[in-house]
């Protein structure tokens, strides 16, 4: 299970039990797309290589309200 922590700098990411860190501006240059833009389903497709997507994708804006 991965475990994604959003705020206004990048993504705290857990992946099979190794932590670390996704800056925005990484985040920004991988998806072509403004940070806030971005959808949580397409940082997970940045971390896994086949991930169990679930639920409708929420934009990081949405997430951090």
């Amino acid at each position: 299970m991965t475990l994604l922590s959003f705020d206004e700098r990048g993504v705290d990411v857990v992946y099979e039990g190794t932590e670390f860190r996704l800056e925005k501006d990484l985040i920004e240059e991988a998806t072509l797309k403004d940070y806030p833009d971005v959808t949580d389903h397409e940082v997970l497709q940045m971390i896994e290589e086949d991930p169990a997507l679930s639920g409708e994708p929420r934009r990081i804006k949405d997430i951090l309200g």
